[in-house]
């Protein structure tokens, strides 16, 4: 029958899947007095390397209930017709934090695994990712490259759209020294994206089709194209007239 969803049933569960899962973790840490896995362990951790690896594995015996989406309006809910089917996944990550001096550190969060979208497409993806932050005196980057990984909004889970390659690099300096957290601070920047696109991905259009009003409208299932690409370059300055 249908599948149960939050704007129609009375009932209906989401977050607690039926599932059989384990993980297992392993960490390094010279020095456990700013514990790795304390809430601000970005900023107080002082170790000149620690690591953490893990690995988990789910395994999923029934489908869910429905997920709600939001049409393009930005105001209108539906519900999918269905949910991501039953599915073994597995996923392996690493967190290296590296602060070899009060002017220089970095962080970097790896990861690996399958993934399923949040809406009813079926499709599985196999997905690939670092992100990584470096901090020398007054200068930052935050960077990031993923493979085969959903954008970056919610909307982009939801429908399962996946990037064949994304990858951002945000260069930036500053007054004082910045801050490993996102908090206002007057800089001046340049930040770079480029992403490819394939048929798993929006906007891709490497052709065109006529559709049943005679209109054009991308065929982004045609055979026999390359990768479409987009990228941007953009500079910044922000100002703080706060503490």
């Amino acid at each position: 029958g249908r599948p149960r969803n939050i704007l129609d049933d009375p009932f209906v569960v989401r977050a607690n899947r039926e599932q059989i899962a384990g993980e297992i973790l392993f960490t390094y840490d010279p020095t456990p007095g700013t514990w790795m896995y304390n809430w601000d362990s970005d900023r107080s951790e002082d170790a000149e390397l620690a690591v953490s690896l893990g690995f988990v594995y789910r395994h999923l015996p029934t489908t869910q209930d429905a997920a709600i989406g939001i049409l393009p309006d930005g105001r209108t809910t539906f519900a999918f017709p269905g949910a991501a089917p039953a599915k073994d996944l597995w996923e392996i990550h690493s967190r290296l934090v590296s602060k070899l001096s009060s002017d220089f550190g970095f962080i970097a969060n790896i990861y690996a695994g399958d993934a399923q979208g949040n809406g009813s497409d079926a499709r599985l993806i196999r997905r690939y990712g670092i992100d990584l932050r470096m901090i020398y005196k007054e200068v930052k980057l935050t960077s990031f490259a993923r493979i085969n990984d959903w954008g970056p909004y919610d909307y982009h889970r939801d429908y399962n759209l996946t990037f064949p390659l994304q990858l951002m690099a945000d260069i930036s300096t500053s007054l004082k020294k910045p801050d490993w957290f996102e908090l206002p601070n007057t800089e001046i920047g340049l930040r770079a994206t480029y992403r490819t696109l394939d048929r798993y991905s929006p906007r891709y259009a490497p052709t065109y089709k006529p559709d049943a009003s005679g209109a054009l409208v991308p065929d982004p299932e045609a055979v026999g194209f390359d990768n479409g690409n987009e990228w941007e370059i953009r500079t910044y300055v922000r100002i703080n007239i706060g503490k």
